[in-house]
């Protein structure tokens, strides 16, 4: 499970493990408890040593495994969370209630989970902790451990989100119902994920059915309609989606597709859609369902040929599909460097006193990242030493130069970190040259 901001979805109140019948799902929530106990106490002082020492033995000190799994995942820390609680205070005030409002759901996590195992009898038990984490993570997985980041996950329109300096989060939180009502599907989603195959292939095709698979399970278990944003927008656009996808279902360009919530150009997460509904016509065709599922759970994604297979054999795509017409295709829609101005790369007598040059691309770039390494000569030939800034339009960016007489400059442009506003990466790094007086 990727996370730039896979929006994690998943709540949690207080710890019910004690409840759970032996062999079954157990649900850890005792570090929300303790990070509020903290937060009071943090509250009390202005003395930053006082409120470090707080949160450090009131919260981690006292935090489950899931809580030092997922701070060692997301890099978390005491400082970071006392300077979050005295950045953000209408933000904790607003979200409070909603940790602590799902109390009453962890009985019905724990049957979705009986029944989860009653359709998929090869399910190995995990373990889903529910933390208060830093406003960087929604959740993730590690092993057979559910991490959720509540503070995030129970957030929706009603959050107080005015402090924030940018619309992240609250672009997250306008998705996120406010009702506690898809608690449990969203729960069996990530359950899900503890039982795939982790794979590194960052193949679009690849993570979409990986993410989309969560979604059909969650679903197929809670025998209730799978809802969200992207559910609802999909359905209503599905023919246009599914052409889109298959433009772009063998690349490396997830951007516009998966764990876009900054920066989509409609409605975020649409290849979650796309490989639901990829997973649904998989299942629905299969005559075995309990061999479809077991397949849909187990499917090896970082398998390209595996992969195509399930994909041919959902019938999602009855006319096939061409490889290399698609990947041209995709090619043609990824950015270039055009040139660079006031003068050429290459250029063998740039004045020392030039105090800037200009990158021109031949799409809007969104702006969101840049990216320079040395070129071979290394550092001492590096002229970039401030960052650069875009033209309202997208398609130039100024470097700010500071050059010396009778030196060669090299640096080079990083293609992953230069995207388009579509989200396509450039086509390839660019290695810039030039030579002063």
């Amino acid at each position: 499970m990727k996370q730039l901001f896979c929006t994690l979805l998943l709540l949690g109140g207080v710890t019910t493990a004690a409840t759970a019948p032996p062999g079954q799902q157990h649900i850890f929530t005792a570090d929300i408890d303790h990070f509020w106990t903290a937060f009071d106490s943090v509250r009390t002082t202005q003395d930053r040593a006082r409120q470090l020492a707080f949160m450090q033995r009131l919260y981690v000190d006292k935090g489950t495994e899931g809580l030092a799994a997922f701070m060692k995942a997301r890099d978390y820390s005491t400082e970071q969370w006392v300077d979050l609680i005295n950045k953000y205070p209408k933000y904790w005030a607003s979200i409070r209630p909603n940790t602590l409002a799902v109390k009453t759901k962890t009985v019905a996590i724990e049957k979705s989970i009986r029944q989860f195992k009653k359709l998929y009898p090869e399910l190995r038990e995990a373990k889903l902790y529910f933390t208060i984490g830093g406003l960087r993570s929604g959740g993730t997985t590690k092993d057979n451990l559910v991490l959720i980041g509540t503070e995030i996950a129970t957030g929706n329109a009603q959050t107080d989100v005015s402090e924030f300096p940018d619309k992240w989060l609250a672009t997250v939180f306008q998705q996120q119902p406010q009702s506690l009502d898809n608690l449990v599907a969203l729960n069996v989603h990530e359950y899900v994920h503890t039982q795939q195959h982790s794979s590194d292939d960052e193949i679009l095709l690849s993570q979409a059915l990986c993410e989309g698979a969560c979604d059909f399970v969650a679903e197929l278990v809670t025998g209730k309609p799978l809802q969200g944003s992207y559910v609802s927008y999909g359905s209503a656009h599905e023919a246009t989606l599914r052409e889109a996808f298959k433009q772009d279902m063998f690349s490396k360009v997830c951007g516009p597709w998966l764990y876009n919530g900054t920066n989509a150009s409609t409605v975020a997460d649409l290849g979650y859609f796309v490989g639901y509904r990829i997973n649904k016509a998989y299942y629905t065709k299969a005559k075995d369902k309990r061999q479809a599922l077991k397949k849909i759970v187990e499917l090896n994604y970082a398998d390209s040929a595996a992969v195509e297979t399930f994909l041919q054999q959902s019938g999602y795509y009855p006319e096939g599909w061409n490889k290399p017409e698609l990947a041209a295709a995709l090619e043609a829609k990824k950015p270039i460097l055009v040139n660079t101005t006031p003068f050429e790369n290459g250029a063998e007598a740039v004045e020392a006193s030039a105090k800037e040059l200009v990158l021109h691309f031949s799409q809007a770039m969104s702006g969101r990242g840049m990216s320079f390494s040395p070129g071979p000569r290394g550092k001492e030939n590096f002229p970039l030493k401030e960052a650069g800034h875009f033209s309202p339009d997208g398609k130039t960016l100024t470097m700010p130069l500071a050059l010396q007489p009778n030196r060669e400059y090299e640096f080079v442009v990083t293609n992953q970190s230069f995207a388009s506003k579509d989200g396509y990466p450039l086509r390839q790094n660019y290695t810039i040259r030039f030579k002063t007086r």
